[in-house]
Parts: C-alpha cells; sequence; structure tokens
C-alpha cells in the first residue's frame, strides 16, 4: 500500500479526556466521525476526505481543532510532489471520560447515533436495566471491556463496526437535580 506510511508510532493505550477544550473539541459530528476512522490506522486528510465524503478544507479545519485539543497527533510526514503529506494518528486507542459532562456525552451519542444512521447493515442496538451489586456492577463492566479490548479483528479488508458500550447506574428519583 503506497498510501499508507511504513511504521507509524502505536497510539498510546488510553487518554482520559478531561479539558474543556478536549469536550469542545468533541462536540462536533465531523469530529467524531474522524475519531472513529482513525481509530485503527493513520490517514491524509486526503483519504479522510474521501472515506467521509467531506471537503478537504472542512476536514483540514478540524483535524486542527482535534490536535490542538490533544485528541490527533501527526503521526508521520511524506515528501509527495513538492509537498508534504501528513498522516494523523488519534493519541490513543482508547479515550476514557472520566467525569462525564452532558455537553460532551450527547455529543459523543450524536455522533454514534449518525453512524448507526449510516450502516449498510442491519445494527444490534439493546437497553436493559439489570439490578445488580455493586460487586457484580464492577465485574460486569471488566467482562464487557475486556470482551471488546480483547476481540479479534479480520483483515482490512473486511467491513468496519463500532461499538459502544456504557455501564451506569440509573439515579434514583430522590437523587435527580431537576433539570
Amino acid at each position: 500500500m503506497r498510501d499508507q506510511p511504513p511504521c507509524p508510532p502505536p497510539p498510546e493505550d488510553v487518554l482520559e479526556i478531561g479539558a474543556p477544550e478536549q469536550f469542545a473539541a468533541l462536540a462536533h459530528p465531523l469530529r467524531q466521525r474522524l475519531l472513529f476512522s482513525l481509530g485503527h490506522r493513520p490517514a491524509t486528510v486526503r483519504q479522510l476526505a474521501a472515506q467521509l465524503d467531506a471537503k478537504k478544507g472542512n476536514v483540514a479545519h478540524h483535524l486542527k481543532v482535534l490536535r490542538e485539543a490533544g485528541l490527533v497527533h501527526i503521526a508521520e510526514t511524506r515528501q509527495v510532489r513538492g509537498g508534504t503529506e501528513q498522516y494523523y494518528q488519534r493519541t490513543a486507542r482508547h479515550m476514557l471520560v472520566a467525569e462525564p459532562r452532558a455537553a460532551g456525552t450527547a455529543a459523543m451519542l450524536a455522533a454514534f447515533a449518525q453512524e448507526l444512521d449510516r450502516s449498510p447493515t442491519e445494527t444490534h442496538l439493546t437497553l436493559r436495566h439489570l439490578r445488580l451489586s455493586p460487586t457484580k456492577a464492577r465485574e460486569l463492566g471488566e467482562a464487557l471491556a475486556r470482551l471488546v479490548d480483547e476481540a479479534e479483528e479480520d483483515a482490512e479488508d473486511q467491513p468496519l463496526h463500532g461499538v459502544l458500550v456504557a455501564l451506569y447506574q440509573q439515579a434514583r428519583p430522590a437523587e435527580t437535580t431537576g433539570h
């Protein structure tokens, strides 16, 4: 593959999202889609624009915002026909929102909803409420994370699938804040 850098540096394993500029960067659907697209391998502005059916100028702008927020970086540069081509990569394989805020969560779920809507095949989406002790909830969360982390991927010519895993404790009516 001539369009791929030979050996990009591996991303960090986990990046904890918490800074205001990171939440602001996550608030735009195209930036979410760029992060999804950069989940497996570095790509250029041209490659990302073609993949996402977006204008190169828009992609470049949103990559700049993601880069300034520390969510992507330039993994490699390459000289091509008198210019420099930059390969962007996520700064981490996993991005963990340690203390989710409503705006950031809404942006992430909106991007997820767009991904579901664009899926060419039937999707699987389930919401279930379970009564669990704190120990069982922790064990379930660890098992879900392990299941996703340890899933073996097929060859690069196979379709890319998104996975969203959430485990949360519902607020009791007396604990709601009235928003």
